[in-house]
C-alpha cells in the first residue's frame, strides 16, 4: 500500500506543477496581448470650472481657488456641499507628485480643521502668506495652514511640505459671481 501512495503523492505534484505551467504561460499571453502604456500619465487632471462656479455662487463666503500656480499642478478632487456646512474641497497633485488641498467650510474649526487634516494639532505658530497671517498645523499624516475669515475656515493641507501648501495658499483667489 505504500508504493501505491507514493505513487499517487508524486503524481498530485507533477499534476499541481503543470497546472501552475499553464497559468504563468496563460498569464503571459494576456500580458503581451492586453494594451498597457507605461508613458501614459496616471492621474488625469480635472476641470473644476463648473464645480467653482456653483460653489461661488453658493456659499455665503468667498470661495477660494488657485490663479497663476506654475506648470505642473494637475486638479483631482473637487467638491461642494451646502448640506455638509456649505463644504468646499479642491485638491492638487503639486509638481513634486505631493497631494494638497483647499478646504473651506462654515463648521465649527474645532472639529472641521481635524477632520479635513487627518488629525493634525495646531503648533501656536503662525506663517504670514502673502499678507495674510495663516495658523500652522502638524500632523503625521497632513500639515496645514488654517486661517478663520469671512464667515468661513480656509484649510490648506496635504502631504506636501509647507514651502508648497504656502505656495498654494499665496495662489488663491475668490471670485464675486
Amino acid at each position: 500500500m505504500g508504493g501505491v501512495a507514493g505513487m499517487r503523492g508524486r503524481q498530485t505534484v507533477r499534476g499541481m506543477i503543470q497546472s501552475l505551467g499553464v497559468i504563468l504561460v496563460a498569464a503571459g499571453v494576456m500580458y503581451l496581448f492586453i494594451p498597457h502604456d507605461e508613458s501614459a500619465d496616471p492621474v488625469k487632471a480635472k476641470d473644476y470650472r463648473v464645480e467653482l462656479l456653483t460653489a461661488q455662487r453658493a456659499a455665503p463666503y468667498p470661495v477660494l481657488a488657485p490663479e497663476g500656480l506654475g506648470e505642473g499642478w494637475k486638479a483631482t478632487v473637487v467638491s461642494y456641499k451646502r448640506e455638509n456646512a456649505n463644504a468646499w474641497q479642491l485638491g492638487f497633485l503639486s509638481p513634486d507628485t505631493q497631494y494638497v488641498a483647499i478646504h473651506q467650510s462654515t463648521a465649527a474649526p474645532g472639529t472641521f480643521v481635524p477632520d479635513v487634516t487627518q488629525r493634525a494639532k495646531n503648533t501656536g505658530k503662525t506663517q504670514t502668506v502673502a499678507g495674510q497671517v495663516w495658523q500652522r498645523w502638524e500632523g503625521a499624516k497632513y500639515d496645514a495652514l488654517v486661517r478663520v475669515d469671512g464667515g468661513a475656515t480656509t484649510v490648506v493641507t496635504g502631504t506636501a511640505s509647507f514651502e508648497r501648501l504656502a505656495e498654494m495658499a499665496a495662489s488663491l483667489q475668490s471670485k464675486k459671481v
